[in-house]
């Protein structure tokens, strides 16, 4: 590729970007040999600071201190290390991100970070023993259901589930839903999106790497979401985005086990009738088995106390549960 004398400034830019960060400055003279050797152009010490000052009088972060040479260094990479961990984490933990696009986007991410840093991001993050679900298409699929949303459409997708051989299995008898989408969640690991089905009349959630193949954004017009409806109330009460019927649980918790009562279902639960030793609440969840599982696991330090179905519901599932022990 032949390298234009006209664009040097943007040349020496690339430079700055590619080789040096805010812990790693360069010289002048290695400027002038990237530029020699990268983009085969010879050039000289004034009109390189010349280029660097119209750079840093655009509005640049690029800056220099004085030395026996002038040292120069690119400072505004729009995400700071602390960030970029945090980010790169993310994506490496994502269920429904396959292991693959894992590494590609935490090689993308890890550029942000400079020429230095970026070594250390990628060698921090392990992602080949993480358990990961969904294919390579689960970006098209967030990309169409995003534009869906945008467009206020009905998107149309089939649904898989998992047979006892591990087979992809379609549900509905593989034909397709008809799906109003209103918001993408990430919750427990895993994506999904919560809309109006027309199958169930009513507001579902789907997991993103369970559809089939990409969705079809249809012409017809998106169900509108109901007056008042709040995505963050639906997600808090949908038991690890479990459908069910949702209701008011009145829980008795012993003392210790605040912290897991506050992960679940947040800072806004009021306690009362604290005592030091216990104290209850109230929250609105779906009392699906998902729930009941939760409550078990805490060997008897949460107690249902009301509604008296669903105190009797939890009391059969722990009964048959027994019965299959042979207990």
């Amino acid at each position: 590729m032949a390298y234009s004398e006209n664009y040097r400034p943007i040349y020496v830019l690339q430079i700055l970007y590619n080789h040096s960060d805010e812990d790693h400055p360069i010289t002048i003279s290695e400027i002038l040999s990237f530029l020699l050797d990268d983009y085969g152009i010879k050039s000289n010490r004034q009109t390189i600071k010349k280029d660097i000052d119209n750079i840093i009088a655009a509005g640049i972060d690029v800056d220099f201190y004085r030395s026996s040479q002038n040292q120069y260094r690119f400072i505004d990479r729009n995400l700071d290390l602390a960030e970029l961990k945090v980010i790169i984490d993310a994506v490496a933990a994502a269920k429904f991100i396959p292991k693959t696009k894992s590494e590609t986007l935490i090689n993308k991410l890890s550029k942000y970070g400079g020429p230095f840093a970026s070594k250390t991001l990628k060698r921090s993050v392990e992602v080949e023993n993480r358990i990961k679900h969904g294919s390579g298409k689960v970006f098209l699929t967030v990309d169409t259901i995003h534009n869906a949303i945008n467009g206020k459409r009905k998107i149309s997708f089939k649904y898989c589930t998992y047979d006892d051989e591990k087979g992809r299995v379609l549900r509905n008898n593989g034909e397709g839903y008809i799906f109003s989408p209103y918001k993408l969640v990430w919750n427990g690991d895993y994506y999904y999106m919560v809309g109006h089905s027309d199958k169930y009349d009513d507001i579902v959630s789907f997991r993103i790497d369970r559809i089939d193949d990409v969705p079809t954004v249809l012409e017809e017009e998106a169900v509108p979401a109901p007056d008042g409806f709040d995505i963050n109330e639906y997600v808090s009460t949908m038991f690890r985005m479990f459908d069910d019927d949702r209701k008011t649980v009145e829980l008795l918790c012993k003392d210790g086990t605040m912290s897991a009562i506050v992960d679940q279902f947040g800072e806004n639960i009021k306690p009362y009738d604290t005592d030091g030793d216990t104290f209850k609440v109230k929250v609105l969840t779906a009392t699906s088995h998902i729930f009941y599982s939760w409550i078990f696991g805490f060997d008897g330090k949460v107690e249902i106390l009301a509604p008296k179905e669903a105190k009797k519901d939890y009391a059969d599932m722990i009964k048959r549960a027994a019965e299959k022990q042979n207990i």
